[in-house]
C-alpha cells in the first residue's frame, strides 16, 4: 500500500510538471488553447481581458474543478479525486513559478511537441491511478459506465471549445490549437489502455491448477477446452479469457509460476458482447 501511494504520488508530481511546462513554454508563447477545464480557465482569462478585467488561469482552473470533483468523488473513487486535485493544485502553483524562454519560433514544433507532452501528462497522471481533473473526470465516469474509452468524443468537445476560441480571437490559431489537441487525445490512447481488452489463448498441461491460480487473483471467467497435442499427443487443456490490457502482465506473471511451460497467445479484441468486470478506480 506504501509503495502505491509512492507510485501516486510521483505520477501526480511528474504529471503537474509536465503540464504547466508545456503550457508556458509551448502553448503561451504561440497562442494555444490547452484542453478541457484548463482550455475553459484560459478562454474565460482571454475574454475578460478584453474588457479589461483579469482572471487568472491557475484559479480558474481550481474553481472549475470543484463541482464535478465533489460528484464524482463518490462514482468513481475518493483516493482517485484526492490525488487528481492534488494534480490541479500543483498544477496552478507551477504554472506561477515555471518561466522560461520558449524552446521554439516555429509554430508547428510547438504543436508537435507540445501536444505530445500534455498528452503525456494526463497519461502519467491516469496510470497513476490519477488524472488532470476536469474533462478527465467526466471521460472516466462515462467510459466506466460504458466499459469503453471515448477519449475520441473528449476531442470532439475540445474542438467546440476551440470553435468558439476561433470566433473570437481567429481562425489561424483555433486551427493549431485543434492540431494539438489532436495529437494530445492520441498520445493518452496510445499511452492509456485502461479500457482496451484483449484476449488470451492459453495452452498448458496443467489447466486445473491454472484455472485455480487464474481466478484466485482475477474476477474475469475462463472457458476450458479438453485437447491434445498434435506432436505430443499428450493431453492437453485449452484455456480462453478476455481482460484488460493492463491485466495481462500480472496474470502472465502468475500463470507461469504455475506452468513454466505455458503457452499464451495474447490477442487484440475489438468488439466484446456480454457482461465484463471492470476493476473500480480506487
Amino acid at each position: 500500500m506504501k509503495k502505491r501511494y509512492v507510485i501516486m504520488a510521483a505520477a501526480v508530481l511528474v504529471s503537474a510538471l509536465l503540464q504547466a511546462f508545456t503550457m508556458n513554454i509551448f502553448l503561451e508563447p504561440v497562442g494555444l488553447l490547452p484542453s478541457g477545464f484548463t482550455g475553459i480557465a484560459s478562454l474565460l482569462s482571454k475574454i475578460l481581458g478584453l474588457f479589461g478585467l483579469h482572471f487568472s488561469t491557475s484559479l480558474g482552473m481550481v474553481l472549475l474543478n470543484i463541482p464535478v470533483a465533489m460528484f464524482c468523488y463518490r462514482q468513481i473513487g475518493k483516493k482517485f479525486v484526492l490525488f487528481s486535485m492534488v494534480q490541479v493544485l500543483l498544477s496552478s502553483v507551477f504554472l506561477q513559478v515555471i518561466k522560461s524562454e520558449p524552446l521554439f519560433d516555429d509554430v508547428l514544433l510547438n504543436i508537435c511537441f507540445g501536444g505530445f507532452l500534455y498528452g503525456l501528462a494526463i497519461a502519467i497522471a491516469l496510470k497513476g491511478n490519477a488524472s488532470t481533473a476536469g474533462m478527465d473526470f467526466i471521460a472516466l465516469y462515462v467510459s466506466n459506465r460504458l466499459g469503453k474509452s471515448i477519449w475520441q468524443y473528449v476531442f470532439v468537445f475540445n474542438c467546440g471549445l476551440l470553435c468558439v476560441f476561433g470566433a473570437m480571437f481567429g481562425w489561424e490559431y483555433a486551427g493549431y490549437s485543434i492540431l494539438f489537441q489532436f495529437i494530445a487525445t492520441k498520445t493518452i490512447d496510445n499511452f492509456y489502455h485502461r479500457f482496451k481488452r484483449v484476449t488470451l489463448q492459453i495452452t498448458t498441461q496443467k489447466p486445473e491448477e491454472i484455472v485455480k491460480e487464474y481466478i484466485s487473483f482475477c474476477k474475469h471467467g475462463m472457458s476450458v477446452v479438453e485437447g491434445y497435442g498434435g506432436y505430443s499427443k499428450k493431453a492437453m487443456g485449452l484455456l480462453h479469457t478476455v481482460v484488460s490490457t493492463y491485466e495481462v502482465q500480472d496474470i502472465i506473471f502468475h500463470l507461469r509460476q504455475v506452468d513454466p511451460g505455458i503457452i499464451i497467445n495474447v490477442m487484440p479484441t475489438e468488439t466484446f458482447i456480454g457482461t465484463f468486470y471492470q476493476k473500480p478506480l480506487e
